[in-house]
């Protein structure tokens, strides 16, 4: 996989293996940080990446002029993987391994944009905006192929790529 855009364009990073995780596409991490920058600024503002898979969210982010960026995994072969590629880049998120509902609930911190990109038949999208939902300062972004019940949260715009959907929300 290799970083879009940024300071750290054309960077490759290693992708845990696709059993375990499923990877934003370079064309759809693309257009996602486009629209973004449409939105907002990235310079000062923070970027959660709630289920890191390859952790190359988060390095977009940064890569793009992010301030902060942290990234929560579950999968041990992942988050192993994941910290191995942070290691390469300077700043590099903050890497969190754990489950993303019971940790983002407890974070201090509010997050200009939160991303939200779980296995997409997990069913855990409706908990995962409800965990959110107090940290969120700005913009949450979800990417899905089932409709999400959108409660406490205003859609913005959404996108269609073959099967899957990327949302872009505010509360």
């Amino acid at each position: 996989m290799i970083i879009t855009a940024g300071k750290f364009k054309g960077q490759k990073i290693t992708a845990p293996d696709e059993s375990i995780t499923r990877p934003t596409l370079s064309k759809v991490r693309m257009s996602i940080f486009n629209t973004l920058q449409s939105m907002i600024e990235f310079e000062g503002n923070s970027f959660l990446d709630m289920y890191a898979g390859s952790g190359i969210m988060g390095l977009e982010a940064l890569s793009r002029g992010f301030a902060y960026a942290e990234a929560i995994e579950k999968n041990p072969k992942a988050f192993q993987v994941i910290k191995s590629n942070f290691k390469r880049f300077s700043p590099s998120p903050k890497l969190i391994i754990g489950d993303s509902l019971k940790i983002v609930p407890a974070l201090q911190k509010k997050f200009d944009v939160i991303y939200i990109d779980p296995p997409y038949f997990s069913g855990i999208y409706e908990q995962s905006l409800e965990a959110v939902k107090n940290i969120s300062n700005g913009i949450v972004i979800l990417e899905h192929v089932t409709d999400v019940n959108l409660t406490d949260f205003e859609l913005i715009k959404q996108k269609k790529y073959g099967d899957k959907f990327i949302t872009f929300l505010k509360k």
